[in-house]
């Protein structure tokens, strides 16, 4: 026989309650809650991101990634994407965006391939370079940028619901939605692929008629979720 739940002012306390025992720079503190441990660091972080913070932290409004691209950038990237703040001196620092899951990685001399919107923190030392499907600029938004992330230090990226890893070799490319297509590996370099057939067909517009075909050696992130209709919505 099971025992009843009681939705007490104590058990809310005690399922909610950070751990003060985790004290990594990045920690998962809940699925969709990144807490950063900082000892007088520095670190960039998505512009409106913050939700909390303990101790003394000071925060500093910032351009763009990659910010040469200026005024290409603002047209066309939608929302918040890729704006940044800085965020330096030491305490606890509480980051999320709307709900969406956080995924910690923790780059070692490498690079990454991230869409601009799921950028949620970086590494100050951590390098950011703005990337540009240039074969399809102006047809989608948001989607066709990404940033290139390289170096050694923490990351963090977000999803829509649980994201699914799929490998790309040589005999098997992959061929993703841009819209729900999160990251990719660095030696991948994806060309659009475009299918009018299949998008008249189904009757969505420029959606599945244009897809990312990744061939080589390496892996995909995709999401369960279309992120430039919702940026649309909004």
């Amino acid at each position: 026989m099971s025992t009843k739940r009681e939705y007490t002012l104590s058990e809310l306390i005690l399922e909610s309650a950070e751990n003060p025992n985790e004290n990594d720079f990045f920690e998962l503190e809940k699925p969709s809650l990144l807490e950063v441990n900082m000892n007088n660091q520095k670190i960039m972080a998505k512009a409106g991101s913050m939700v909390a913070y303990i101790g003394n932290i000071d925060f500093k409004r910032e351009g763009l990634l990659s910010k040469g691209l200026g005024g290409l950038l603002k047209k066309a990237i939608s929302g918040e994407g890729t704006k940044l703040m800085h965020a330096a001196g030491t305490g606890k620092l509480y980051l999320a965006d709307e709900g969406k899951k956080v995924k910690i990685i923790k780059l070692q001399n490498e690079s990454i391939f991230v869409n601009g919107n799921d950028v949620l923190a970086l590494e100050e030392n951590i390098k950011n370079e703005i990337k540009m499907l240039k074969s399809v600029a102006g047809m989608m938004s948001g989607g066709l940028f990404q940033v290139k992330l390289s170096g050694s230090g923490y990351i963090a990226i977000t999803t829509h619901g649980e994201p699914i890893l799929l490998k790309v070799t040589a005999n098997q490319p992959v061929y993703t939605d841009p819209n729900a297509t999160v990251a990719w590996s660095e030696f991948l370099s994806p060309k659009i692929k475009t299918n009018l057939t299949f998008g008249s067909f189904i009757g969505r517009g420029s959606g599945e008629s244009l897809q990312m075909e990744f061939s080589g050696e390496g892996w995909v992130l995709v999401q369960p979720f279309e992120e430039v209709k919702y940026l649309e919505k909004k």
